[in-house]
């Protein structure tokens, strides 16, 4: 199962994908963590890095080359754009399967598998955007088989950020962690209002939590998108000075906290073909909107209308 947790930045959404990240590893569940923001926090969030890997984002020709695969609509790599779908033919991959992209770019964090897209830096200064990087997690989302009781964690870019790409859709859940103040459920309008339009459930997460007063703003802010809340941790801030403890020692609440997380993904029904349908909507969208202009081609015969969703060898 795919879940991202996006909010306003300080909102201590990294924290929450690091957490809950923790929480399924530390059960002996199949994990992988995804840094997709611009500020790569993640893995000093998960506990800091124990093995690194290249970025995805450095290595975007070479992921498409091994995604297309002997997908005959695809003529070559330089043909893909970051949403171009999966059809017959094309490479689709198991969670940290035994396959070139997750040998390469999998490190591990904090006990966690972990994937980064890799920074901003000073090369792309007026050049690029950092969705060219998203685009590498866009197009691995796109042709992942991941199943019950697997689990892809991504700590998303802050803000609604994530809406200037279809990286949105690509989730069966979003948690959104918001602040007890009006800055930190501003983002959570946002996010409600463009995610109706296509079917996406929000669930939100209330942070530092102080007391009664703000539980209650939540509850007034969010309604029942309100699904649990974490309480002011001194914990947390012990792990964020580089003073980690076992996950085990974290307060009660706030454990409980991650079950119902946990609880939530599981009892959640993948939908293959909202989720195929959203990936060959936005892939027309920037077909018409940029794609087929830049490369001189018809991208959209790139759609496979005959793939079904979810099926095929994975590798």
């Amino acid at each position: 199962m795919r879940v991202a947790f996006v909010g306003k930045g300080g909102s201590g959404k990294t924290t929450l994908s690091a957490l809950f990240s923790r929480h399924l590893a530390r059960s002996g569940a199949p994990v992988l963590a995804i840094d997709g923001d611009i500020n790569q926090h993640l893995a000093e969030a998960l506990g800091g890095a124990e093995e690194s890997a290249p970025p995805l984002g450095a290595h975007v020709p070479e992921i498409k080359a091994l995604l297309r695969g002997g997908n005959p609509r695809i003529p070559s790599p330089e043909a893909m754009i970051k949403t171009t779908p999966p059809g017959r033919g094309s490479r689709l991959l198991r969670p940290l399967g035994d396959d070139e992209l997750h040998t390469r770019h999998v490190g591990r964090a904090g006990g966690v598998p972990l994937m980064v897209t890799g920074e901003f830096d000073e090369s792309d200064l007026g050049v690029a955007c950092y969705h060219s990087k998203l685009g590498a997690v866009e197009l691995y989302l796109g042709h992942l088989l991941d199943g019950p009781g697997e689990y892809v964690v991504v700590d998303m870019t802050a803000g609604a950020d994530a809406f200037a790409s279809g990286l949105f859709t690509r989730f069966d859940l979003t948690f959104l962690v918001a602040e007890p103040t009006r800055k930190g459920v501003s983002v959570y309008r946002q996010y409600r209002d463009h995610a109706e339009q296509f079917g996406i459930r929000i669930a939100v997460v209330g942070n530092k939590v102080t007391g009664e007063d703000d539980l209650l703003f939540l509850k007034e802010q969010v309604g029942d998108d309100l699904l649990t809340h974490l309480v002011h941790s001194p914990w947390i801030r012990a792990a964020e000075q580089g003073r980690t403890d076992a996950l085990t020692s974290l307060e009660p609440h706030n454990l409980h906290a991650l079950r119902i997380l946990r609880e939530t993904v599981d009892a959640h029904q993948r939908d293959w073909d909202r989720l195929h349908r959203h990936a060959v909507e936005f892939h027309l969208r920037n077909v018409h909107a940029w794609a087929d202009a830049r490369t001189g081609g018809d991208l959209a015969a790139q759609v496979d209308p005959d793939y079904v969703p979810g099926s095929g060898a994975a590798t």
